[in-house]
């Protein structure tokens, strides 16, 4: 049988603090909320009913909920107050020494049975255990902000933790709805330990100009489903609680050079510059702890003005392939207006093409997205051929051919000889240097990659590649022709996997490194990563979408031209796509498909 907590305690009332207050009282659990003096006192009192005022206003609390919630909580200065309570949550900045005088100072105040929990997201909680003479009663508490809305709670045993210690805490996050995941104490627990890496890695991106702030931020959330950007939140966590979490993960977690804070991070924060608590971090907000962002010196031209004086007019396009990839980018094209010119290998491929795309475009008309006349329209833009030389008049062309660079080489040396000069030619890799294709021809100037995300016509990202060689007009040509499709074209370099692969495989491996090292399972790290981070779909269930093989293989390429220990691919992966076990195509890879 669970122990009952009638009485908590929480020290620290600043946001995560009093929302975990909220959460407690919430749930009919009276609590001593215990800040170190006055004026610390009535700022948490104020973020409370700040917060729940809030819910009234949305209509998801009454007015009678929200005042029996503020009765359960006694405000009090000082930890003597904390003497009768069943369980203590310590929700102070995350500075070990401090912390460790709490506790011990808990340890002298609170009842002997009492349990003392930390919610720290990056620090031992077993160094916190031993300033006390219970350590065996000391657990992480991990909440997520904010803690009334997250799901997730991490459960952090230590190898002391009594195992009734951490029955009782499953049983009480049950009781406060929430689903929690038991782990064991390292470095970043799940959550922290997978997505700090990736923050981290976009915070380098952005240090050495790879792309703009705004154009990594849109591409994680329109390439990845994120609910934000990495920048975007890094700004909402805090960048000082970003170093320290990273600095922290770094000295406790075998020294990964990921996790060395990245040298902009500290210079901004030496600098004042906390994200949205500040006013301004990677971005500037509208005043200190707004959320709302307003322009700055480093906001972008709108598309139309950057594109004044550069685009070439574009009217007639050319499509090489027969696949999926190729399929959707004539679909798109066709319907924004653009004649286009579909090339494959046969007449038969054509035919196939033709009718996959006529398939979809119904599919357009029978869910009410697609007028049928416009479908009609859509189908008289497009010819379909199979020879290259029925692109010798068209304005751009876009190959969507076999990821083999040989195979790519091959075509665009062709089409220098068969287009007209201006002609941008775009390659939809998604893994190979665009400069490799580039060189095949005498035009490399003229070379672009343009990376469609499956399916085209829902997927609202473009990643377009600049090689050294690109010219600006080309660039300018390609954002101009993603703002006709109605895409978001994002620049960045031609480097292996661009902006999204390059950041979403790398967490992806990780995920792997942690469930071959047994510290938790494949469910508890996809629950992490979707409660916690807000993320649409766990990383194995991701990986098992993706297809192992293919995550392999992108993998290896950026571990191969960034030479980042750290990127080298996980065993773990290797056996199972040696093994045949691929994901969801083949039935199975981290997860059995053949059963449900």
């Amino acid at each position: 049988m669970a122990r009952e907590f009638t009485r908590v305690g929480v020290v620290g009332l600043g946001t995560m603090g009093a929302g975990i207050v909220e959460v407690f009282a919430r749930n009919g659990v009276d609590v001593t909320a215990v800040e170190i003096s006055d004026g610390a006192l009535e700022r948490g009192r104020a973020t409370l009913t700040g917060s729940t005022d809030r819910a009234v206003a949305k209509g998801k609390l009454a007015e009678a909920e929200r005042d029996a919630l503020l009765a359960r909580v006694d405000f009090r200065v000082g930890l003597d107050a904390l003497h009768d309570v069943d369980l203590v949550i310590e929700a102070v900045p995350e500075h070990l020494d401090l912390k460790q005088r709490i506790f011990a100072e808990l340890d002298r105040v609170c009842k002997p049975e009492a349990i003392l929990a930390t919610n720290t997201s990056s620090l031992s909680v077993t160094e916190i255990s031993v300033a006390t003479t219970r350590p065996n009663q000391v657990i992480g508490i991990h909440f997520f902000n904010p803690a009334p809305v997250m799901k997730l709670v991490e459960v952090v045993r230590t190898v002391v933790t009594s195992a009734d210690v951490v029955a009782d805490v499953e049983a009480l996050c049950e009781r406060l709805g929430k689903v929690d995941v038991t782990i064991s104490d390292r470095a970043g627990f799940i959550a922290n330990a997978l997505l700090f890496g990736y923050l981290n890695h976009a915070v380098g991106m952005f240090e050495a100009r790879y792309a703009t702030r705004e154009d990594i931020d849109a591409a994680m959330k329109l390439g990845c489903g994120l609910p934000m950007g990495p920048l975007a939140l890094m700004d909402l966590i805090g960048l000082d609680t970003a170093y320290e979490i990273l600095d922290t993960m770094y000295r406790r977690g075998g020294r990964d050079r990921r996790h060395a804070p990245a040298p902009l991070l500290k210079q901004m924060v030496t600098a004042g510059l906390l994200g949205r608590k500040s006013g301004r971090g990677f971005y500037t907000y509208e005043r200190p702890g707004s959320p709302k962002v307003v322009p700055d010196e480093y906001t972008p031209l709108a598309v139309d003005a950057a594109l004044a004086d550069g685009a070439r007019a574009i009217a007639k396009v050319g499509v090489v392939g027969s696949g999926t990839m190729a399929t959707g980018i004539i679909e798109v094209f066709a319907k924004a207006g653009y004649e286009v010119v579909s090339v494959t290998r046969g007449a038969e491929k054509s035919a196939k093409v033709c009718e996959a795309v006529k398939t979809s475009l119904n599919k357009g008309v029978v869910r009410g997205k697609l007028s049928e006349t416009d479908r009609d329209a859509a189908l008289g833009r497009i010819t379909w051929s199979a020879t290259l030389e029925h692109l010798a008049d068209v304005d751009l062309v876009v190959e969507a051919v076999i990821e083999e660079l040989s195979v790519k080489k091959a075509l665009f040396a062709s089409l220098d000889e068969i287009c007209k000069p201006g002609v941008v030619l775009a390659t939809t890799t998604s893994s190979l240097p665009v400069i490799d294709v580039a060189m095949a021809t005498q035009r490399p100037a003229d070379v672009v990659g343009l990376h469609f995300f499956n399916p085209a016509p829902i997927m609202p990202l473009v990643e377009i590649v600049q090689t050294i060689r690109t010219s600006a007009e080309t660039s300018a040509t390609a954002r101009a022709v993603c703002a006709k499709l109605g895409k978001t074209g994002v620049v960045c370099g031609d480097r292996s996997g661009f902006i999204v692969n390059a950041l979403l495989f790398p967490y992806l491996n990780d995920a792997v490194k942690m469930l071959e090292a047994s510290y938790s399972t494949a469910d508890d790290i996809d629950y992490a990563m979707k409660l916690g981070c807000g993320y649409p779909m766990g990383p194995f269930e991701l990986l098992d979408v993706v297809g192992l093989d293919v995550s392999l293989a992108i993998q290896r390429e950026l571990y191969l031209e960034l030479r980042e220990p750290g990127f080298a691919p996980a065993p773990l992966l290797e056996h199972l796509v040696t093994a045949g076990y691929l994901g969801r195509k083949s039935g199975r890879g981290f997860r059995d498909h053949t059963r449900r």
